[in-house]
């Protein structure tokens, strides 16, 4: 199966990841300490393990050095996530991302600073590109500025930011074949965390922030004292059926990919692909009720799919 013509917002998104793909060169080795290196990605497992049950799982499903290093990943982005995410007023948090953004960019991170040395190491050694994680930075920063999104195109845009990136700096770690995959990653990211959005409406509107396009709310009849109610009705379920069903559209356009990745890290990233689409039929097994329960899939329920998944990502093709 090949990837569909792209629509507008893809071919943005597209060209930021290829302009981020060539802004780098190599970061140095940082040479240091192997005893404080093993610290710092202990911190990173320590961090994911308590943060993501799901992504601790996928990239369990690596080979060690990658393991490692996803997880250093993933710890980089946590820490990104909390600093914008804290009670703190604005300017504060502004202060303590760009502080944290110098930490993390520093080519020999301190020794006592465990996710920034590990983060080092781990684009040292998978020659990732610095503009993903300023990318990132970037799109992370944006919630301490807008908590609306007009239309899909701008939830998009953000969902580049915050997600994709994480993709496109994973595939560096996995191996890839070359800017063919640019795309698949893009959409696979807009893909996880659109099903994000979906499965946190409740917590993201205690946050002050709605993240659901703003002219498809209005187009089902749908306001802020609606969402406020925690109603369920039809204008409700059929709103959320059109937003799963493009969800479900993003992974199908997005799994392809998988087959452009190197063999030993297909089924970590299909696992964690169809893990998160498992929460779309969560969603509809419990009539998508969003705003008083919290979607998610048990851990009986990841491991009796992974069988399958490893099934389909050794045949993963893209043709």
């Amino acid at each position: 199966m090949s990837l569909q013509l792209p629509q507008s917002w893809e071919y943005r998104l597209i060209s930021w990841a290829e302009e981020a793909l060539r802004s780098d060169v190599p970061t140095p080795a940082i040479n240091a300490d192997a005893q404080a290196l093993d610290a710092a990605y202990h911190q990173c497992d320590v961090i994911t393990r308590t943060h993501s049950r799901t992504f601790y799982m996928a990239s369990g499903l690596l080979p060690v050095e990658k393991r490692r290093a996803a997880r250093a990943l993933y710890a980089f982005c946590r820490v990104t996530d909390d600093i914008v995410d804290s009670p703190a007023p604005n300017a504060t948090r502004q202060t303590e991302l760009a502080a944290w953004q110098q930490r993390v960019t520093a080519d020999r991170p301190a020794i006592n600073d465990p996710v920034a040395l590990a983060w080092a190491d781990t684009k040292a050694r998978f020659n990732i590109p610095s503009g993903y994680a300023d990318q990132l930075i970037d799109g992370v920063a944006r919630d301490l500025t807008q908590v609306r999104y007009d239309t899909f195109d701008d939830l998009a845009e953000y969902s580049y930011g915050v997600a994709s990136t994480v993709g496109l700096m994973a595939m560096h770690i996995i191996g890839f074949a070359g800017e063919e995959a640019l795309p698949y990653a893009v959409k696979l990211g807009v893909g996880l965390q659109v099903t994000n959005i979906l499965r946190d409406v409740a917590e993201d509107m205690r946050n002050g922030r709605i993240y659901l396009p703003a002219d498809e709310l209005a187009a089902h009849g749908i306001d802020d004292a609606y969402m406020q109610a925690g109603v369920v009705d039809d204008r409700w379920r059929n709103f959320m059926r059109f937003q799963i069903e493009r969800n479900r559209q993003l992974y199908k356009d997005s799994l392809p990919g998988i087959a452009l990745l190197d063999p030993d890290g297909r089924f970590a990233i299909a696992a964690a692909a169809e893990l998160y689409q498992a929460i779309l039929t969560d969603i509809e097994q419990h009539d998508y009720q969003v705003f008083n329960r919290r979607a998610h899939i048990g851990m009986f329920g990841k491991l009796r799919r992974l069988p399958g998944i490893w099934m389909r990502s050794r045949r993963a093709s893209i043709a």
